[in-house]
């Protein structure tokens, strides 16, 4: 499996995002140094493109079967791949607080601690439908790691296409989030340029 090893945080700044919406309460103290070079359109595009695909840790060749998938799907195709890359199964256990970061989430799902409508699902790619009952497995609920994780997690908040209970360590996929929920900063007008070049 293909594995992004470049530091979280000099990733998040030379992006210019905030660590924050990986699940990171640190924050950098260096600055990023630019000579004050003007972006090109090309650049501002790529940007946002690595932006997307580093906060929801898809690599390029399944990030452009996405977005294909959104291209023929009813509707905006910047918005269908948002809402595709949100309805991951790994990014749902890490919305409902289950999970530290994503990377933590894609690595709960591959160890077979989530059950889908009560089914064992090992695929961090699984996409959710909605009404799907999300939950860990019983045999881990006990394990003092979702205890920490729990703690840790306990002032996020849930979005509302979600509904958690906490004390069951149980999810339900109430509906499909439209792109005005997904609280993620990418402008994915921007990567349907680049693609549609």
């Amino acid at each position: 499996m293909a594995v992004n090893r470049v530091p979280v945080l000099k990733r998040c700044r030379s992006l210019g995002l905030d660590p924050i919406y990986l699940g990171i309460d640190k924050k950098s103290n260096r600055e990023l140094k630019r000579a004050n070079k003007k972006v090109s359109e090309y650049g501002l595009q790529l940007r946002e493109k690595q932006k997307a695909k580093f906060i929801y840790g898809v690599l390029e060749k399944p990030f452009r079967n996405y977005f294909n998938k959104a291209e023929r799907m009813k509707g905006l195709t910047g918005e269908n791949l948002m809402i595709i890359l949100e309805t991951r199964l790994d990014n749902v256990v890490f919305r409902l607080g289950y999970a530290r970061t994503r990377k933590e989430a894609r690595q709960i799902v591959d160890h077979k601690h989530v059950l889908v409508n009560g089914k064992c699902v090992n695929i961090p790619s699984y996409l959710v439908k909605a009404g799907d009952v999300i939950e860990i497995r019983e045999k881990s609920k006990a394990s003092q790691r979702y205890k920490d994780i729990l703690e840790v997690t306990e002032g996020r908040l849930v979005p509302e296409w979600l509904e958690a209970e906490h004390e069951n360590l149980k999810g339900t996929v109430k509906q499909l989030p439209s792109r005005e929920i997904i609280d993620v900063p990418v402008n994915e007008m921007l990567i349907v340029e680049l693609y549609s070049k």
